[in-house]
């Protein structure tokens, strides 16, 4: 066997091994982002599917890439860009529906805060988006989000801080 195949052969292995701990991440990433459960789904599947060929595919030249949350949440955004290219509306933003509510005016209130933030959300960069969906909406500690996007925790509070930043910024109205 050749050390290639050997790299596929470890690939294959620290993929199957990070699969139960990555699935509720990669899914969370993307139910977040569609509020289609199916979609969702789909996408989570695709996501893996891909990460298995990219990581185990006989052509590549190079080592398999390092395969690690941060990774698969990488491919996830490509397969999440792919998915909005193919439809025909692309410049909308899905929006989940709001659970239900006891109280209708607490529930129109939830409504418009959830519809004005996921507009607010869809304006900002990608790093700012994804670590501010992280922290607030996925209820990540600082750390577990240093760690899924790849920085340092020093670099990730600080990255949370212009992304509070521009939110603001946005909500008030001075960045369209």
């Amino acid at each position: 066997m050749s050390a290639q195949a050997d790299r596929r052969s470890d690939a294959r292995r620290t993929l199957l091994a990070l699969y139960d701990a990555a699935l509720p991440v990669v899914y969370g990433y993307f139910i977040r982002r569609c509020g289609d459960r199916g979609t969702a789904e789909d996408l989570t599947s695709e996501t893996f599917l891909a990460a298995a060929e990219l990581a185990c595919d006989p052509a590549r030249e190079s080592d398999p890439p390092p395969i690690a949350i941060p990774w698969l949440l990488g491919v996830a955004r490509h397969k999440l860009a792919d998915h909005y290219r193919r439809r025909h509306n692309r410049w909308s933003m899905p929006v989940a529906e709001p659970p239900e509510a006891t109280d209708p005016i607490d529930e129109w209130d939830a409504a418009l805060d959830r519809i004005v933030a996921e507009r607010v959300l869809a304006q900002l960069s990608e790093p700012h988006r994804t670590v501010l969906v992280l922290r607030y909406m996925d209820d990540c500690s600082v750390g577990q989000c240093a760690e899924l996007i790849g920085r340092t925790v020093h670099a990730t509070e600080a990255l949370l801080v212009r992304a509070r930043k521009a939110f603001k910024e946005h909500m008030e109205g001075g960045t369209s």
